[in-house]
């Protein structure tokens, strides 16, 4: 439900170019990245300002920037984007706020309020994700055996407020409880398939009113996290698995409960390099009842709206889904400016009539990496997906896919 945004300019804020280190590890002063590589054509013969701070200051340092962006889903889109990052205290990892607002040339609207807040010894952890978004897309019915032909307009808004808070248990390990609220309004299929019955149209007929679609419900959270860099790892270990019960006590019309386990594991290949393996599992799954249609398993349907690159998102839907990935990431110039990728995936949905997985959605491709910032190795990673039948197109990113 969302798009990648690409800067084109560089932060506002000054890179702490005196900082040797970072999150335990080296920075290599002779790596190149694209805000020093913009510095340096730009601030020829002037005075470079440097940050001397300490690394873990309380110092809220924020970045605006104006930025482009591209997805399947979207097309084009115009974007405006800041974030602020902060440390509550020095034995805390660094809190993050990230806000944009995002107009697509398929007039979308997107504009989502994210926050990710550690305490004192990172005892709790505070995620908040909080989004308002106008969507019209296509939907292509429900199960594995969909095709393109099939797809048509359905529009919709929605309003999502999801927050959570996790304890730690051990190191590596919380634990944690959540409420997740989602609104979907103005509903209604644009140009659907002439006489014939939709399957969003069979999958709500035994609602009432099929304008709005709503869910409520608490959630019990999980998460085990080795990574020393969530946002470009190089070794370690991430598992995450969020139970949701959709009560009727919390307002739902019916009751149902999900599913979703996202485990990911990061090895360095060969152990000498900076080169990394990368692996990614994403199953979502409908314990019981039946969950609103726009709030189904569905490619890209993840947060991050990464899942299936190959395929537009939203490209196939249905009551679970099993989703497995792998890359290989590799250094292409010794300054670490660029590296490239390549990728295979895997998706299946369970079919209406058997529930059962019948069918499988290969993806491959491949990509270049641009290095954006040295200090938190993040990438600008552009990627060309291929699919099935004709299935296919450019995935953008900031930061790794997973």
């Amino acid at each position: 439900m969302g798009t990648h945004a690409i800067p084109i300019v560089t932060d506002s804020i000054v890179v702490d170019t005196a900082i040797k280190k970072k999150n335990g590890a080296k920075i290599d002063q002779n790596q190149q990245d694209l805000k020093g590589l913009v510095k340096d054509l730009t601030q020829k013969g002037k005075l470079q300002k440097v940050d001397t701070g300490e690394i873990k200051s309380k110092k809220v340092r924020i970045s605006a920037v104006p930025a482009a962006g591209y997805s399947l889903a979207t097309g084009f889109a115009g974007i405006i984007a800041g974030n602020a990052a902060f440390y509550t205290d020095t034995s805390a990892n660094i809190s993050t706020f990230v806000t944009s607002f995002t107009y697509t040339v398929l007039n979308q609207i997107i504009l989502p309020f994210l926050t990710n807040v550690w305490t004192k010894d990172n005892q709790y952890n505070i995620v908040t994700d909080w989004r308002y978004i106008k969507f019209p897309s296509n939907t292509y019915g429900l199960g594995g055996f969909t095709t393109l032909n099939d797809g048509y307009l359905i529009d919709y808004a929605a309003i999502r407020l999801h927050q959570t808070i996790l304890k730690k248990i051990i190191h590596n390990m919380y634990a944690g409880v959540g409420y997740n609220f989602d609104y979907f309004y103005n509903i209604q299929e644009v140009n659907p398939p002439a006489n014939s019955i939709t399957d969003w149209e069979k999958y709500e007929s035994a609602k009432p009113v099929r304008t709005t679609e709503f869910a409520s419900g608490i959630t019990f959270n999980y998460i085990y996290d080795s990574r020393k860099n969530s946002i470009n790892a190089e070794q370690g270990t991430y598992l995450n698995v969020i139970y949701r019960p959709n009560l009727t006590a919390f307002g739902n019309d019916y009751t149902w409960r999900s599913l979703v386990v996202d485990g990911r594991k990061y090895i360095k290949f060969p152990a000498n390099s900076d080169n990394v393996l990368a692996f990614w599992t994403y199953e979502w799954l409908t314990l019981s009842g039946n969950p609103p249609y726009l709030m189904l398993p569905n490619t890209g349907g993840d947060p991050y709206s990464n899942t299936g690159r190959g395929y537009i998102q939203g490209r196939f839907r249905g009551n679970d889904m099993a989703y497995v990935e792998g890359e290989y990431r590799y250094g292409i110039t010794p300054n670490g400016l660029l590296g490239g990728v390549v990728f295979v995936n895997a998706q299946s949905f369970t079919e209406q009539g058997s529930n059962k997985f019948e069918t499988i959605a290969p993806g491959y491709g491949a990509g270049i990496r641009i290095k954006l910032d040295k200090y938190s190795r993040t990438n600008i990673c552009l990627d060309y997906g291929f699919g099935l039948n004709g299935n296919g197109g450019v995935f953008v990113n900031i930061g790794e896919v997973f």
